[in-house]
């Protein structure tokens, strides 16, 4: 099974950069070893099961709660059994059927 879980993390109110905080979560989810992409507005992850994804949130809002009174989150999910390696599978396919590289 691949668990593909597309998700932001942060705290609200702590100025208006972020970038302290989402860099805690990444250098996590790094030492984990779960694949994972980090985006402008998001980082996607992918995992073997629901459980992996769901503690992988679970610890970044581990690592946000002492600095904040408020956490803000938004996830998606995409399930699908039988699959695996999604995280670049998905890219390739699409620039396999366009016939060019993308960017990623």
């Amino acid at each position: 099974m691949s668990v593909l879980l597309e998700f932001s993390m942060f705290p609200t109110d702590v100025g208006e950069s972020k970038s302290k905080y989402v860099g805690k979560i990444l250098d996590m989810i790094d030492k984990s070893g779960v694949p994972y992409k980090l985006t402008p507005m998001s980082t996607v992850i992918e995992t073997d099961t629901i459980e992996q994804a769901l503690e992988i949130i679970k610890k970044s809002y581990e690592i946000l709660e002492p600095h904040s009174n408020r956490v803000y989150s938004a996830l998606k999910f995409d399930i699908r059994k039988n699959r695996d390696n999604r995280l670049k599978a998905k890219i390739e396919s699409i620039s396999k059927e366009l016939k060019r590289d993308l960017k990623s």
